[in-house]
């Protein structure tokens, strides 16, 4: 039997589908690549086109109010509506103060069981202290208004009491922490920080869990402590992911209505006691509603769209500060 030539033996053979072509798939492939890229673009501007319906719908409905009251339905702490008075300040205060006082209690805590989860429990606490967040996180929102105005706000009275009479006479404190109601903004903010104490936890458990093994090992081969090694190396790497869960929870505490109408006492005044009764936007909304007709429902719904304009702000903030950690760490 007679031997290939040699150049039959050293010519590249041409393999059917070699050029990586049977890869790439055939034009029907590169069809629905493109009907998916449709798809998913038709399905953002559908989220875009609701946004601009709402904002749309809701700010005609409102519009006699912000034509009759102008930029004093967001600067005056007015609000008599049978006077035909509607101003809105008192109410975007008390939102954002017991969001705030929200945010101081619950932030600290959050952060400290997702490190405690993630670096420090052992493994057979892990799964428990998962599923209690969750299970928080599921409790509704009108359990927790309901447990605040009938357990917590009686119980708390007294240590607002003893609080006020402790501090006083100490400049600040005697001024911020005075006021013996246990309906109140202090109430409002403890329930909220309850309630977003699980979404902040669950979102800083699962940024810190993407921190890579080897930072975690350097620092220790560095002779860093557990201390010393969240420090130095998990804050810095979660700190934009982190950053994004606090304010994700600052909106939905902003947001909260049953819970907040039940506990925060009802009444329109702008005061740094924090144990004095207030109101916020979306309580005054779903208590007053019911019974509104005329100028008074368009005012009501105005609220709703400073509301929503303040939580889009907080949305696109916290969007702008995640971006500003992201570029920092690439830089890095």
């Amino acid at each position: 039997m007679a031997s290939p030539p040699v150049d039959e033996l050293t010519a590249p053979r041409v393999v059917p589908g070699g050029d990586g072509s049977a890869l790439l798939g055939s034009g029907s492939s590169r069809r629905g690549d493109s009907l998916f890229r449709w798809v998913a673009l038709l399905a953002g501007l559908v989220v875009l086109a609701v946004l601009a319906l709402i904002a749309w719908s809701t700010t005609k409905e409102a519009w006699p109010v912000f034509r009759e009251e102008g930029l004093s339905f967001v600067t005056s702490d007015t609000w008599i509506p049978a006077e035909g008075k509607y101003g809105a300040l008192a109410f975007i205060y008390g939102t954002i103060l017991s969001s705030l006082i929200a945010l101081v209690l619950a932030v600290p805590v959050s952060l400290g069981i997702a490190l405690y989860a993630n670096e420090a429990a052992p493994r057979r606490l892990r799964k428990p202290v998962v599923y209690v967040m969750d299970l928080l996180a599921a409790i509704p929102s009108v359990v927790y208004g309901l447990w605040g105005v009938l357990v917590l706000a009686p119980a708390i009275q007294p240590v607002y009491r003893s609080i006020s009479d402790a501090v006083g006479d100490v400049p600040v404190l005697g001024w911020l922490f005075n006021g013996t109601s246990g309906r109140s903004f202090m109430t409002a903010g403890i329930i909220l920080a309850v309630m977003i104490t699980p979404i902040i936890t669950s979102l800083s458990r699962e940024v810190i869990a993407t921190v890579p093994p080897a930072q975690r090992e350097a620092a220790y081969g560095m002779g860093a402590t557990r201390w010393e090694m969240i420090r130095s190396a998990v804050l810095p790497w979660s700190r934009g992911g982190i950053v994004g869960a606090v304010m994700l929870g600052l909106g939905r505490a902003m947001g909260e209505t049953i819970a907040v109408a039940l506990v925060i006492g009802s009444q329109a005044q702008i005061t740094a006691h924090l144990f004095e009764p207030g109101d916020s936007m979306a309580a005054v909304i779903v208590n007053q509603f019911g019974e509104a007709a005329g100028t008074h429902r368009a005012a009501l719904i105005g609220l709703g769209v400073v509301l929503f304009v303040v939580t889009i702000v907080v949305n696109v903030s916290a969007r702008s500060i995640v971006g500003r950690f992201d570029r920092r760490m690439r830089g890095a």
